[in-house]
């Protein structure tokens, strides 16, 4: 999948604009996710204005690639690119988790086209998803499956139940994408539940492991490719992202995993000025 510099370029820019929506929808549902879903902002623009096999003006395409996202708390991240790439208007981000909205706070199936799956429990993702690609490989389909995960979620049982699964039956339609970001909402990985080694572990049970820069979309998209041309394997792109990334004053902070602004810490910026600070530091960051 050849890319150009002028289409890395131009979804560069998506990811700007998706990450300023991100935090203008989290300032306005006055709770929310933004840590994480701004470190994967680059990786989930790549996937929808490049890698993904899919039509916004058709979400039920029985031929589209399917993305589950099992760490659904990071869900505005896919409303936001959503938005962006035309399943829904922009300005219906604002409606996140308010009464009746189509955007919770974790993805509900029946509730939005282009979501296959609702989520919440952490864990679960990876099991859904290799039981999706081994259907779909019983079924003759030639679609891919992908499932975006969190390093914080490795710590449960079920997430190594789908590893094996998948490496049993050598799930080669399946790519996984960790966001590698070292946090969770107690602290560090490291310190919480070390995690480490962890492209050992995969690789220990079949898979493909491929460590990228999560904010570097050329890697990312590569990455993609490579998980084509991989036989008798499902791959793990480990993507080492940086939590709350394009805001300096909260990367790597943990107390900012589940935060929105105007309700995190404020020992750096005084909370009725966070959103506004924020979208002025996304902007900065981009020049």
């Amino acid at each position: 999948m050849v890319i150009t510099d002028a289409e890395v370029k131009n979804i560069e820019e998506k990811a700007l604009a998706i990450r300023k929506t991100i935090v203008e929808m989290l300032e306005a549902a006055k709770s929310g996710h933004l840590a994480g879903p701004l470190g994967m902002t680059d990786i989930f623009a790549a996937l929808y204005f490049h890698v993904l096999k899919h039509n916004p003006k058709d979400p039920a395409w029985a031929e589209r690639d399917r993305l589950f996202l099992s760490n659904g708390h990071i869900c505005p991240v896919r409303y936001s690119a959503m938005a962006h790439a035309g399943y829904f208007p922009v300005e219906e981000c604002m409606t996140l988790r308010k009464f009746g909205s189509r955007l919770q706070g974790h993805p509900e199936r029946d509730m939005l086209p282009g979501v296959e799956t609702t989520s919440g429990p952490l864990g679960s993702g990876l099991s859904q998803a290799s039981g999706y690609a081994y259907a779909a490989r019983m079924d003759g389909k030639t679609f891919r499956v992908f499932c975006a995960m969190s390093d914080g979620e490795q710590e449960e049982g079920n997430t190594w139940e789908g590893a094996m699964f998948a490496g049993k039956y050598r799930l080669t339609n399946l790519t996984a994408i960790m966001d590698r970001n070292n946090i969770q909402i107690d602290g560090n990985t490291e310190d919480v539940m070390p995690l480490e080694p962890l492209a050992d572990k995969y690789k220990a049970f079949n898979w493909h492991v491929i460590p990228i820069d999560g904010h570097n979309i050329q890697q990312f998209i590569e990455a993609c490719d490579e998980a084509k041309s991989i036989k008798e394997k499902p791959t793990l792109i480990l993507a080492h992202t940086t939590p709350g990334k394009g805001v300096p004053s909260i990367e790597n902070d943990y107390r900012w995993h589940g935060a929105p602004p105007g309700k995190g810490p404020t020992d750096k910026v005084p909370a009725d000025k966070q959103k506004d600070a924020f979208l002025e530091e996304l902007q900065a960051s981009a020049r």
